[in-house]
């Protein structure tokens, strides 16, 4: 099933609830894309749509990797592959009034780093072609949240026509990487008594609840150090990759910026003009 004959598309989403606090110093060098796109989503990214490797070991794993990022469409401002990009404002998170982006400490008044982007790209090939991949990031969020979205095409054909008024919603798996760790499963199922009615329910798999233990990212990440274990790691040829999709992107939205970021409220979902994307990545 993992491949365009019966995935509409995937959605990665990477999204924080805290503002710039006091590493404006950085931030205000790097914005959004430099600090989670080239890392965090690119990962994710290659994990999600990379062939299975013949061997879980590093080297075949970070050779899928490096294909994933061979076959990414090149950015193009007038091409399919599209990007939004904002900067928050002041607002709401957590029932208390916070700063908008300018107000913080350390970051210039006229600023035009962007704290929030979201883009729709596309792997060209075989498993791949024509899928969107829509990846969002970014601070002062309504929540913090990690996931990765996999929405399933309908079916071709229904065979409820003239019986069910509703519409029928298509499968959709999420793995959930922040708070929980979990994978969980949305289908339709008939509801319950005489009456012929569908209804969405969900299969729902947590780590968390299995009772043990588990590391949180940056314990995992010095344990692999010590071990020498490079499987979550990068290879040279993946960086550089990544670096050279990514580089027209972060020169696009410097163009960009001086035009006129996207603004949004601190404690919502993002600018505007990504409600339409954002409302494929969350629950709603």
């Amino acid at each position: 099933l993992w491949n365009r004959s019966y995935i509409d598309y995937v959605g990665i989403l990477a999204a924080e609830t805290l503002g710039v606090g006091h590493r404006a110093g950085y931030y205000e060098q790097a914005g959004v894309v430099r600090d989670m796109f080239q890392n965090h989503m690119m990962q994710l990214l290659a994990l999600t749509s990379m062939e299975p490797p013949s061997l879980l070991t590093a080297d075949r794993v970070a050779s899928e990797k490096i294909k994933v990022f061979r076959a990414l469409q090149p950015f193009d401002e007038k091409g399919a592959v599209k990007m939004i990009m904002g900067q928050y404002g002041p607002g709401f998170t957590g029932g208390r009034e916070v700063p908008g982006y300018r107000a913080e400490p350390g970051v210039a008044p006229g600023s035009c780093v962007p704290t929030f982007a979201m883009m729709r790209l596309f792997v060209d090939n075989w498993r791949w072609q024509g899928v969107p991949f829509y990846l969002a990031s970014g601070k002062r969020l309504r929540e913090k949240i990690t996931r990765i979205v996999i929405q399933f095409k309908a079916v071709p054909h229904s065979l409820f026509q003239g019986v069910l008024a509703e519409n029928i919603v298509a499968n959709r798996l999420v793995i959930g990487v922040y708070p929980h760790e979990k994978i969980s499963l949305r289908f339709q199922v008939k509801g319950k008594g005489p009456a012929l009615c569908l209804k969405p329910v969900e299969m729902d798999f947590r780590y968390d609840q299995e009772g043990t233990a588990s590391f949180d990212s940056y314990e995992k990440v010095l344990l692999d150090c010590i071990a020498g274990d490079h499987l979550l790691f990068w290879r040279q040829e993946g960086v550089e990759l990544s670096w050279r999709f990514l580089d027209p992107v972060i020169e696009a939205g410097t163009r960009l910026c001086r035009k006129g970021l996207h603004s949004y409220s601190a404690g919502s979902w993002g600018p505007e003009a990504a409600a339409g994307w954002m409302g494929l990545l969350l629950d709603q």
